[in-house]
């Protein structure tokens, strides 16, 4: 494992910002403050978290809309975030947008399409140039356990396969699609079994499990980079919120939330590092209130940002032309 005891404190530490932040979010869509929708990874921190750890400073990342951890590991800043939610200029795409469609080629993000599993595709594309220009680097992708259903997801999987390029396909197999069990989706057991159909090797983990999503996901990247081709990861976790907060999900049943709020990715991790003697409950009382005041900040600033004007809406809308000498 290539954690040190630093590392696992800054994994806890995303994970802790991810969860105050997105509760935040929550609380302002239910307060009427939200400009548009808001969708939360409640209860799969671990995962976007975990895997995007594992990148080094040069990777390229397509998350999706559940891998605020993601966005947060890589370096986009909660003021920026909170002023996407907000609608305002500072935030990452200057409030033109829709909160979730983040991403910032600064820091290796690439901001994703709404139909999901069409940033498997784009992961590959990114892939492919990687590997035309000999260069060392690994894409990683991510969705839902709905968005294996579609034909982008196996067209860019058979791809990948084929030319044996350097991306890493991750699942989050939150157990529905919307408000579609995984029973009613796929005859398979296992999401990761789709990956057999194309020679790609996969893996299972529990994706509750920080730790265990980054040692696979960093397994996987080693590989890619060094000329081994795809490898496809389902974490296996459940979202404990709606598909997004205007979904009460009354279609879950309540003792499988219940089953799962035991398995709490944040709580599993802080136990883990208690018990192993890694970290005094005084350090852990010290990231929840670093992590306590960056979002309050972050929401301070957001509030005092200004929205974008008109004449912004222009921006942006087309490539900068050349000017000849």
């Amino acid at each position: 494992m290539d954690l040190k005891r630093e590392d696992l404190l800054q994994l806890q530490y995303y994970l802790k910002l991810t969860r105050r932040l997105e509760d935040r979010f929550s609380s302002l869509y239910h307060q009427g403050r939200i400009l548009g929708g808001a969708w939360t990874s409640n209860g799969t921190e671990a995962i976007s978290v975990g895997y995007s750890y594992a990148l080094e400073k040069n990777d390229i990342a397509a998350p999706y809309f559940r891998d605020m951890g993601c966005f947060l590991v890589r370096g986009i800043t909660p003021k920026r975030l909170m002023a996407q939610y907000l609608g305002k200029k500072t935030g990452v795409t200057a409030g033109k947008e829709g909160n979730v469609h983040v991403g910032d080629l600064n820091f290796g993000v690439i901001g994703f399409p709404s139909h999901l599993a069409d940033n498997y595709a784009v992961g590959t594309g990114a892939a492919l140039a990687f590997k035309i220009r000999g260069e060392k680097k690994v894409a990683v992708a991510c969705t839902g356990d709905g968005g294996t259903s579609r034909g982008d997801f196996h067209e860019a999987m058979n791809l990948a396969a084929v030319r044996k390029l350097p991306v890493v396909f991750i699942c989050n197999n939150n157990q529905y699609a919307y408000s579609t069990p995984l029973k009613l989706q796929m005859a398979i057991k296992n999401v990761a079994e789709r990956a057999l159909a194309y020679g790609m090797p996969s893996k299972i983990v529990d994706g509750n499990n920080v730790v265990e999503v980054f040692t696979v996901a960093k397994d996987a990247y080693d590989m890619a980079r060094n000329g081994g081709g795809p490898t496809f990861i389902e974490c296996k976790t459940m979202r404990m919120h709606g598909h997004s907060e205007h979904d009460s999900a009354k279609y879950v049943p309540r003792e499988l939330l219940e089953e799962w709020k035991k398995k709490d990715p944040i709580l599993n991790m802080e136990k883990y590092l208690l018990e192993n003697n890694i970290a005094k409950k005084e350090e852990l009382d010290g990231i929840d209130s670093r992590v306590k005041k960056e979002v309050e900040e972050a929401e301070s600033f957001a509030e005092e940002s200004p929205y974008p004007s008109p004449e912004d809406g222009l921006k942006g809308l087309y490539a900068t032309p050349i000017e000849e000498e």
